[in-house]
């Protein structure tokens, strides 16, 4: 869809909890308009579950936060904008709801109450058939243990009189009239659902969850009348016209993407912005039956990121993280060792599902691709057996190339699944081929849907979660949406890129930095430097792990890349940040099975190094060494995606320096104090050094975004340039409108070493010598500068000519 009316000129996301509210977002709406920021990107407005930080977790898509500031707070906010001249993004989830509280959730309480005859049962994906909803809250350690448990449920009642029962935390309602009689555990059993042992989710549980977290209920918004149910509050916003635009979160978990997009498309109508939270493959694209306007940006960051990284180096930090960790592993080795691990433990629950579906069934109801697809022969069960089955499905979901396929348009990632799976595994042809040959046949069947839904899953959890945690080389490509066997970004592929995304999707969302990446910009920007260094960096890592070493070899690779990629941390976050890592990639401890010693270990590493006077001075010296180039690569990049093609956001507090590692360490209070004095000193003609304040980047960002909002004209079209010398290698440059160019310095280390610039020039379009450079304010005077002379302030350059 091009150029819906209400596409804003860019973006600035804010997390919204109780401890920052509507009201406190709206007080930074001056700020927000300053900065010359086109509209706030807002994280999830609806009810979410009590204490959440986030928002994902809804309990009730009929109401908005209560915590976040309630109707009232959401009014004054929409009054803010308005007033300010900025639009609303908002992000909604309909995959799924909170279900950790269930009395927070009155469609879930409604399900535990009456089962199946609920008037919400038709909500969620319940496998009824399998017996009684299964719960798995309890703390025992086996099915053995959970009679004890059970023992400790409590039966009690609210200020209304209404029973529940409690265990510890959770409180769990009961059908009025069956806590009459009888202990809590004979009140339980009475129930719609069961408490089991946590354990037991990962292979038992009968409804279907957002990933692995049994807290998040799926919910089917395919169905129409539950569409409507879960989007009547939103869609009420957008009609007041306080909604300019949607962002859908996590739509591969959907039933029928499409179907879902077209619905809320003739909701919303056709002017208003709508995004997908969509992690694209290299090469791939958005399905063309999808009416969105384009993605939230992930693929824009590989590429913007990716063309900082120095590819010569990758052969040594292969080389060292091979030595280090004593395996020499391709990533994509490593990548399908932990999508089967995951199909294996803690999505084993879907693989079962969808294998018990194998059962023969004629698919003449079905459109049918060809002859051969419409005869899927005898059952997998009676040829093989169920063992078999579990294994050709889970092995067909960790061989896709993308996220997810989308039949019948989307058949070509399919038969890449095919091919690998069978290459991989050739004494599963037989059960494979009748699994792909039932989902061409009919590809709006359950098992088509239910593969389709769990690729996306066992790709996430096993790539993103997993073994972007396993194989460190170099972190800075260990991104969401990232491909870290790919080392780096050509010039020319970064080029074709923007290119393309100016032609097909002018209207899509880039992005450096989310809720969800696992490092911020920054943290990457610095990292990249490792790529023009790695013998320097191979040699310092050495030093320190053996000084300071942690339970798994991998683990220290990651360990030491963050430190100083994040540098100054304190040890908290540090802690905090290694142990997820730790127990996501699930090598030396995990979730599941957490080693206490493993675990304790990992906790007082970071403590431990900082407690050391050696170790503290060799770490300032590497970054002091490093950090420079960290600043050029942070303002290079930044410059690229603000006036680069597609519609920017800027991640709260990112438009200074921020050094942050995955969530909740990148979802920390944001110091708007200290950017609005920044903002003033600017304003007040100040050209900040390039230094540790950040004051250098606030710049780039807020001349850049100004110059979006009051001249979006120029902001059209693309072209690249190529400069000319014998550092022409180390500028990225490309014009818009023609009366714009953006000129950026990457290597920086290698240009450095070469000598600068030299006599290296830019040609600018036209043969015009009336460009200003917005940044600085200076006049350029020459139709070719030099780029010694025009980058002589700033690493970047952002040039415009007379409206």
């Amino acid at each position: 869809m091009q150029g819906p009316s209400r596409v804003p000129t860019s973006t600035y996301r804010l997390q919204l909890h109780a401890g920052f509210t509507f009201g406190q977002a709206a007080e930074l709406t001056d700020y927000l308009a300053a900065l010359g920021v086109g509209a706030l990107y807002a994280s999830p407005m609806l009810q979410a579950a009590p204490g959440s930080q986030h928002g994902y977790d809804v309990v009730d898509p009929t109401r908005v936060s209560t915590e976040r500031g309630g109707e009232e707070g959401r009014r004054a906010l929409a009054a803010a904008l308005r007033a300010a001249g900025l639009g609303l993004l908002v992000d909604i989830v309909p995959n799924h709801v909170g279900v950790a509280v269930p009395i927070a959730n009155p469609w879930w309480s409604d399900v535990l109450v009456h089962g199946r005859e609920s008037r919400y049962g038709s909500y969620f994906d319940i496998d009824w058939d399998a017996g009684p909803l299964l719960l798995p809250i309890l703390g025992a350690e086996s099915e053995a243990e959970e009679g004890v448990e059970l023992d400790k449920l409590e039966l009690v009642r609210d200020e209304h009189g209404y029973p529940g029962l409690r265990y510890y935390e959770h409180l769990l309602p009961v059908a009025y009239g069956s806590a009459d009689h009888g202990s809590p555990r004979e009140v339980h059993d009475r129930q719609h659902y069961r408490l089991v042992a946590w354990r037991r989710g990962a292979a038992e549980l009968n409804y279907r969850r957002f990933f692995d977290v049994s807290s998040l209920a799926a919910v089917r918004v395919e169905d129409p009348s539950v569409f409507q149910a879960a989007h009547r509050e939103v869609l009420r916003w957008v009609i007041d016209g306080d909604v300019d635009g949607l962002r859908v979160d996590h739509p591969d978990g959907l039933t029928d993407p499409a179907g879902y997009l077209r619905r809320l498309r003739a909701a919303i109508g056709p002017n208003r912005w709508l995004l997908v939270e969509k992690i694209l493959g290299v090469g791939e694209s958005l399905p063309a039956s999808w009416p969105v306007d384009g993605t939230t940006g992930y693929e824009a960051l590989r590429e913007i990121s990716g063309v900082f990284v120095d590819p010569s180096g990758a052969g040594l930090l292969t080389q060292f993280a091979a030595e280090h960790t004593g395996e020499r592993l391709a990533a994509h080795t490593v990548e399908r060792r932990a999508r089967r691990e995951v199909a294996d433990t803690i999505l084993v629950a879907e693989v079962r599902r969808i294998a018990r579906l194998l059962e023969p069934e004629a698919c003449s109801s079905g459109p049918s691709i060809d002859a051969e697809a419409c005869s899927p022969g005898p059952s997998i069960d009676t040829v093989v057996g169920a063992e078999k089955a579990n294994d050709a499905v889970a092995e067909l979901l960790c061989s896709f190339p993308v996220y997810r396929s989308y039949l019948p348009e989307g058949r070509h990632s399919l038969d890449v699944a095919l091919s690998v799976a069978r290459t991989n595994r050739p004494d599963l042809t037989e059960p494979l081929e009748t699994i792909y040959r039932r989902m061409l046949a009919e590809p709006d069947g359950e098992l088509a849907r239910r593969v389709q839904q769990t690729s996306g899953m066992v790709t996430a959890k096993g790539v993103e979660d997993t073994a972007f945690y396993r194989w460190n080389r170099l972190v800075a490509l260990n991104e969401v949406g990232g491909d870290p066997a790919r080392f780096g970004v050509s010039v020319a592929e970064f080029h074709a890129a923007a290119a393309d995304r100016e032609a097909a999707t002018p209207a899509s969302m880039t992005t450096l930095s989310t809720h969800d990446t696992k490092r911020s910009e920054d943290v990457r920007a610095r990292l990249a430097v490792l790529a023009e260094l790695p013998g320097e960096w191979a040699a310092a890592m050495r030093g320190w792990a053996a000084a300071h070493p942690l339970p798994e070899r991998s683990l220290e690779l990651l360990a030491w890349q963050c430190l100083v990629g994040a540098w100054p941390i304190p040890a908290e976050r540090m802690a905090g940040y290694l142990l997820k890592a730790a127990k996501e990639a699930k090598l030396a401890t995990s979730h599941v099975h957490a080693v206490a010693e493993v675990d304790e270990a990992i906790a007082a590493w970071p403590a431990a190094v900082l407690a050391d006077p050696a170790a503290v001075a060799s770490l300032e010296e590497f970054v002091g060494r490093i950090a420079p180039a960290g600043w050029s690569n942070s303002l290079g990049q930044k410059l690229l995606q603000l006036a680069g093609p597609g519609v920017p956001d800027v991640y709260q507090g990112t438009e200074c320096f921020e050094y942050s590692l995955v969530d909740p360490d990148n979802r920390r209070p944001v110091d708007f104090a200290a950017r609005r004095e920044l903002l003033a000193r600017l304003d007040d003609h100040w050209l900040p050094p390039v230094d540790a304040s950040g004051a250098a980047k606030l710049l780039v960002t807020v001349s850049a975004l100004r110059l979006r909002r009051y001249r979006p004209e120029l902001f059209t079209g693309y072209r690249a340039l190529v400069a000319d010398g014998p550092a022409a290698e180390h500028a990225v440059a490309f014009s818009r409108d023609p009366g714009l160019v953006a000129v950026a310095t990457r290597l920086p280390v290698g240009l450095a070493a070469v000598g600068g610039w030299a006599d290296t020039v830019l040609a600018l379009p036209h043969g015009a010598d009336d460009w200003t450079d917005v940044i600085t304010g200076e006049s350029v005077g020459t139709s070719t500068p030099r780029l010694a002379d025009l980058l002589a302030r700033y690493p970047v350059a952002l040039l415009v000519r007379p409206a």
